[in-house]
Formats: C-alpha cells, sequence, structure tokens
C-alpha cells in the first residue's frame, strides 16, 4: 500500500501508566520500564519513542490517517491511547480512519493482522470508516479508566454502552481478570500458565503457543509472557522453577524459548488454592494505573465477578 507505515512500537499492557505526565516524563517513563524488562538500552528506548512521537506529531502532512488494529487487549489499549491523543488535536484537513477486526473470512483461528497476505490486507482497506466522535469520547473515557489509580473506573464503564468499539468490553474485562485472583493471589494469565505447566506444557515453546489458544483475547506477544513466568521464579518463594533446577531466569530471547518450567510444591498449593501467592511474596506490579504493592491489593473475585480491596 502507497503512503508512509508507522508500527506503533509499545507494549502498553505492561509496566506503569501514570496520567497527568508531560510528554517527556512519559517518554521517560515508559522508556525506562521497556528498558528494565527487555534488558535494552534506555537510551534506546527513549530514541525510539521519541521518533516515532514525533511521526504521529506529523499527522497533518497526510490527507488521510488509517489506523489498523485487531481485538485484543495489548492492540485495544494502543488503540484508545492513540484515540485519545487524536481527540486532543486540531485535525484540520487531515481525516482519520479506523480498521479494527476481530476475525476474516476463511481463517478459522484468527488471532491477528499478521495472519494475513498481502491481498487479503488489501480487502480491508475499502472497509474502513471515518472515526466518528463517539469512538474518541468512549477511546477518552477508556484510557482515563485504564489510566487510574482505581480501578473501578473500568468496571464502571464496562457497566456502560461501548458498542461503537466493540471489541474493547471483553479486552477490558479480561484486563480485570489480570488481577490477583481473591482465591491464590495470581491473575488469570499467571493461573492458566501453571495449569499448562502442570497439564505437561512445561517447555516455552510449547507452553507458549498453548497459553494463546486458551487465552487469545490477550494478544500477548512471547516477550509479555516471558516476564510474567520470569515474575513468579525470581520471588522469595518462587512457584516455579527453570531447566536448570533453580529459580534463576535467562534474559535473552534465544534462552528463554529453550526453557522449561515446573511448579514447585509452593506453586501446586497455590495452583490448588491452598496458599496465597501475595502472601507468599507480596506483589510489586503495575496493571494500567493501578500499583500493586505490598499485601493488601486490589483483587478479582472470579465468584462474584467484581474487585475487592484485600
Amino acid at each position: 500500500m502507497p503512503g508512509e507505515h508507522l508500527a506503533w512500537r509499545e507494549a502498553l499492557i505492561c509496566g506503569p501508566i501514570v496520567s497527568g505526565l508531560t510528554e517527556a516524563e512519559w517518554r521517560t517513563l515508559r522508556a525506562r520500564h521497556l528498558a528494565e524488562a527487555y534488558d535494552l538500552k534506555f537510551e534506546d528506548c527513549e530514541k525510539g519513542l521519541r521518533e516515532q512521537q514525533e511521526s504521529l506529531s506529523r499527522f497533518s502532512d497526510h490527507e488521510e490517517v488509517v489506523l489498523w488494529f485487531e481485538h485484543d487487549l495489548f492492540c485495544q489499549l494502543h488503540l484508545i491511547y492513540l484515540l485519545d491523543w487524536f481527540a486532543r488535536q486540531e485535525l484540520g484537513t487531515t481525516s482519520l480512519s479506523l480498521i479494527c477486526v476481530g476475525s476474516f473470512p476463511g481463517i478459522e483461528d484468527f488471532r491477528g493482522l499478521g495472519q494475513l497476505n498481502s491481498e487479503q490486507m488489501a480487502s480491508l482497506f475499502p472497509e474502513r470508516h471515518p472515526v466518528m466522535p463517539a469512538e474518541f469520547k468512549l477511546a477518552s473515557r477508556a484510557w482515563a479508566a485504564f489510566s487510574s489509580t482505581d480501578p473501578r473506573e473500568i468496571a464502571a464503564l464496562l457497566a456502560d454502552d461501548s458498542s461503537v468499539l466493540p471489541f474493547l468490553q471483553p479486552a477490558l474485562r479480561k484486563h480485570l481478570e489480570r488481577f490477583p485472583s481473591a482465591q491464590n493471589g495470581l491473575g488469570l494469565i499467571e493461573n492458566k500458565a501453571l495449569e499448562l505447566i502442570a497439564h505437561g506444557a512445561s517447555q516455552f515453546v510449547e507452553l507458549f503457543p498453548a497459553f494463546g489458544k486458551v487465552a487469545p483475547t490477550y494478544g500477548l506477544g512471547d516477550a509479555q509472557f516471558w516476564l510474567l513466568l520470569r515474575q513468579l521464579a525470581d520471588v522469595a518463594q518462587p512457584i516455579l522453577t527453570t531447566s536448570n533446577g533453580d529459580s534463576h531466569i535467562p534474559t535473552s530471547r534465544s534462552d528463554f524459548i529453550k526453557t522449561s518450567f515446573a511448579l514447585t510444591e509452593k506453586g501446586q498449593s497455590v495452583l490448588r488454592g491452598e496458599d496465597d501467592y501475595i502472601a507468599l511474596n507480596g506483589i510489586d506490579t503495575w496493571l494500567g494505573g493501578v500499583h500493586l504493592k505490598g499485601k493488601e491489593v486490589w483483587r478479582w473475585d472470579e465468584k462474584a465477578e467484581e474487585l475487592v480491596l484485600a
């Protein structure tokens, strides 16, 4: 397709999200997270974020900007971030269009645009539509809720009509299920990973695809999935061990794709709900704007289907 192409290279599904920052402060916050999480140089991350923001800021050089996104949480977070940003700009004569899909004819197990060939991608282009005021409004509200220190704002948003962005509600619901379970202190992603390991998917190369099949709505890349596993092994009372028999976690991708996992005794008891991960190890992580730290944090009650502070 003709024109300039910009891949929005971020991972807003992980790391701190803090509202009210200047553009430079936000870039520093996110660059620091990306550098620490993925073993990269801060300077390179900051430069990459700055350059892509500069490219975005030149939108008025174009007659039309087309946003291409998918249905999963990873993509939906980037979509609402960008729609919120565009909602605060003067678009002038530039039109903003959206393509957002959750399926494609002939592809039974649709995961994303990366599965499509050039002809299939091109067939989506005529289906784009101008971004409407209701979409801008909902995206801004959703981004504010995701960035909030109070996750109940997301729950409140889910109670309202969000049909103008049809994939947003199921994606944000899955985000709430990432919060530590009231039953054992682990979120849905971690619990699913433990279940798969317990049932024999011990190698990362089989574990990651297996997780993608049982929880495709998250849209996690292998690096994000790896970070979550690392947190379960690199703690005071590990609930996972690696193939070398201890809690050491390699950092390079070439290492982690070869790694095998096994549940420790504590891991087995946490999976059964007999132990609580947070009671064992505490917690210090970010889910959007919520910093979960210490022992008393927001949890997801699966039975009541609501957030509780415990």
